[in-house]
């Protein structure tokens, strides 16, 4: 009897770990990637959520081999903080590129623009305290069919932020908001399936928007 409530325990255990640390899974293996094979100082870290992720293609598209993908699908801004010691401080970036947010405004109706910034402002302090003069790219939150109800939180999220940015040395905000759309709605052949995740074309746009400031 006590073998197995000494096992319900560990399952238990082992089940609230999981819960507190979600994407934990993720962030162990970059870790790991890391201490096999460290990076170098001087990288282009790319970090945030999904759309970067998938973006398997970012060396070849921007024709540079210093870019690093730390980037763990379903990412939120809290998620960014929660794990910035493993995803983020451990590195020695000479730019970093962001994109967080579209996710934590999904995660509930209650996360309104304001929130969205509250976090944003949350990282950013972090990441000056460690990098006080490393660029900082943020790209926009995007449009995208599955999520467009939500675009009146995720524009408002990305005035606040862009109009945070523009008093702030050393950052850069990329709006590819309109560039997405058509007709005043999401374009309809830039997307995956799911009409959340881009496809080559909804990659093009972002090249657009992002290779005067990459390689530069």
């Amino acid at each position: 009897m006590k073998k197995v409530l000494l096992l319900l325990l560990c399952v238990v255990s082992v089940a609230v770990s999981a819960q507190e640390k979600p994407f934990w899974k993720e962030i162990s293996a970059f870790v790991k990637q890391d201490s096999i094979n460290k990076p170098k100082d001087g990288i282009i870290l790319f970090v945030g959520s999904s759309s970067f992720r998938l973006w398997t293609d970012v060396k070849k598209d921007f024709n540079n081999e210093n870019i690093l993908n730390r980037a763990f699908g379903g990412a939120t801004l809290l998620d960014m903080i929660r794990y910035k010691d493993q995803n983020l401080l451990n590195y020695h970036p000479s730019k970093i590129v962001l994109y967080c947010g579209e996710n934590d405004v999904a995660s509930s109706d209650k996360v309104d623009g304001k929130e969205v910034f509250q976090r944003f402002k949350t990282l950013f302090d972090i990441i000056r305290k460690q990098y006080p003069d490393v660029p900082l790219i943020y790209v926009s939150i995007k449009p995208c069919i599955l999520r467009w109800s939500m675009k009146d939180r995720m524009m408002d999220a990305n005035q606040r932020i862009s109009s945070f940015l523009s008093h702030k040395k050393k950052t850069i905000f990329v709006d590819i908001w309109d560039a997405m759309l058509e007709n005043g709605e999401p374009k309809k052949d830039i997307f995956r399936e799911d009409n959340l995740h881009m496809n080559t074309k909804g990659y093009a746009i972002w090249i657009e928007k992002m290779k005067g400031v990459i390689n530069n």
